[in-house]
């Protein structure tokens, strides 16, 4: 893979630029809409749910932004992720190329955002008064395991979408469903265990997870927080490779 993706060095890289280039084309802010978008949507989030849960949480406005930091990457991720196959097929009908190399540009570009949603949310803790320490620097680890698991669902949602349209619809109730199931804007501990348990194998919420004992309960996550958090990502990343290995010549016939 690694090899493939040295060979066409220079079409992944004009893949991420249009990419980059497309998402804020004919935009006046360009790339400050990476910024202001996510802020506007936590202003709302924090009207909303601050009188209900954020007088039982410390630094409500820095716990929401946590939850809304991952959450949203790992949605844009996946749903750029489901059509990047898709919306490149006028080059892969034509040329040889790995089809893997359209998914992986738009989680690089995705990424870049996120990176600058990571900057504002830096400033967010800073305002709220919330100490940097070195276990800061531990936040490369979740950020890691996400983004690989975002390009293992992103390949299994990119395949199925070459076979299945209904995917699209599908995964937007999907994502909105697991957005009020990730505490995003509220604690999981208060539920009761039966529930809690159903919180233990959710991804989304265990990076979310990760974030919140690092920022703001400043304690390093147990061995078994960074052991599931690769399990999650190796298993998305395999299953959605073996897809792509598995599917790869038919996808032609689907386009």
């Amino acid at each position: 893979m690694f090899a493939e993706l040295k060979k066409h060095k220079f079409l992944f890289e004009e893949l991420v630029k249009r990419d980059f280039k497309k998402k804020y084309k004919r935009t006046v802010l360009g790339m400050g809409w990476s910024m202001l978008s996510p802020l506007l949507m936590l202003f709302v989030m924090k009207i909303v749910f601050e009188n209900f849960f954020g007088r039982t949480i410390d630094n409500y406005t820095t716990y929401l932004f946590c939850g809304m930091l991952v959450f949203n990457w790992f949605s844009e991720s996946t749903n750029a992720g489901m059509m990047s196959l898709f919306g490149n097929a006028g080059i892969f009908t034509k040329v040889n190329v790995p089809k893997y190399m359209f998914l992986f540009s738009v989680n690089i570009q995705v990424l870049l955002n996120f990176a600058l949603t990571l900057l504002v949310f830096f400033v967010f803790c800073a305002i709220d008064h919330v100490p940097f320490t070195w276990r800061f620097l531990l936040l490369a680890y979740p950020v890691a395991t996400l983004l690989l698991f975002n390009v293992g669902v992103g390949m299994i949602l990119s395949a199925l979408f070459m076979f299945f349209r209904d995917i699209d619809y599908l995964w937007r109730v999907f994502v909105q469903l697991l957005m009020y199931g990730s505490a995003i804007f509220y604690r999981a501990d208060g539920l009761p265990p039966n529930i809690q348990v159903v919180f233990a194998f959710n991804p989304v919420y265990r990076h979310i997870e990760y974030f919140r004992e690092i920022v703001l309960a400043g304690t390093v996550p147990s061995v078994e927080h960074h052991l599931t958090l690769l399990a999650f990502a190796v298993a998305a990343f395999l299953a959605g490779a073996l897809m792509y290995k598995r599917y790869n010549t038919r996808f032609l016939y689907y386009v």
